[in-house]
């Protein structure tokens, strides 16, 4: 595995993929690697010649008091596991070769980015539409992977490969999950012994909201119990708990269509740095 840190030595490498006549897949990441990413990998696999995997902790996605700063750099153990992986490239660029002196071009998705992540983490999703195009601008893939754990994340990325008339197939791959049913994050990591139990209130409130739905209980009525349920588990705040369309992410106050639901919520108060853990996850919800 290859890797590289200069836009140069990407592009050399990339055009001998391409001479040769293969085909290449992107996993964007901002590493602390899981399984979750590695599932993204074993997927990207099966799709083309060549996988390339990026590391980037992207400061144009995080806003003020969030965890720039605190978010995990584990780039050696993440090597071993590309590594072993069967990875041909990591892709892990400096803040300064992806954003040079003078660079000044934002990317905004509208309308689908406005609600929900986009609400709580007001420019958030303009950081991330921003670092997608140019990764997809640098490494040109014939498919990009991205974990439905981040769904609202998928639907701006689709969204923006569509509106741009990208040419790159954009690749959903279903959330990985511990045994016991929390999604896999690399915010877990910051999660306590306490904190990693009480998390799992999040899944099976969003499970249970999607029984109630199903069974007939009205959806403000179930979202509003699942709201309940994650302020007695201990999580300090909810951002959101919503019921969304499945393709436009639109709101649903009824269960009428293919759906998603979604959830974002926050945990750690009880710690003395007064540090909170921002968890999100989502369920697809059927009629």
């Amino acid at each position: 595995m290859q890797i590289i840190r200069n836009l140069s030595t990407l592009y050399d490498a990339l055009a001998g993929f391409r001479a040769a006549g293969e085909t290449v897949a992107l996993v964007p990441t901002m590493g602390a690697l899981h399984d979750g990413h590695m599932s993204l990998v074993r997927a990207a696999r099966t799709r083309a010649d060549r996988v390339v995997v990026s590391i980037f902790v992207n400061p144009t996605q995080f806003g003020p008091n969030e965890d720039f700063d605190a978010y995990p750099r584990t780039e050696e153990a993440d090597s071993a596991l590309l590594r072993a992986g069967g990875v041909d490239i990591l892709w892990a660029p400096g803040v300064r070769e992806m954003y040079p002196e003078g660079f000044a071009t934002s990317v905004r998705i509208s309308g689908i980015s406005d609600h929900l992540d986009g609400a709580a983490r007001p420019g958030h999703f303009d950081g991330v539409a921003t670092v997608v195009s140019k990764l997809l601008g640098q490494v040109r893939p014939d498919a990009a992977l991205f974990g439905e754990k981040d769904y609202q994340q998928l639907a701006v990325i689709r969204r923006l490969v569509t509106d741009l008339n990208l040419r790159v197939e954009i690749v959903g791959v279903p959330t990985a999950r511990a045994e016991d049913g929390l999604a896999l994050s690399s915010r877990n990591a910051y999660l306590t012994t306490e904190e990693r139990s009480a998390a799992l209130a999040l899944p099976h409130a969003l499970n249970a909201a999607a029984s109630a739905m199903q069974t007939g209980t009205p959806v403000a009525t179930a979202l509003t119990e699942a709201m309940d349920a994650l302020s007695r588990a201990g999580f300090s705040s909810i951002d959101y708990v919503a019921l969304c369309d499945a393709g436009t992410l639109a709101p649903l106050e009824s269960l009428d269509r293919p759906a998603r639901l979604l959830g974002a919520a926050r945990i750690g108060l009880n710690r003395t740095d007064g540090f909170t853990t921002r968890l999100i996850d989502n369920i697809a919800v059927n009629p």
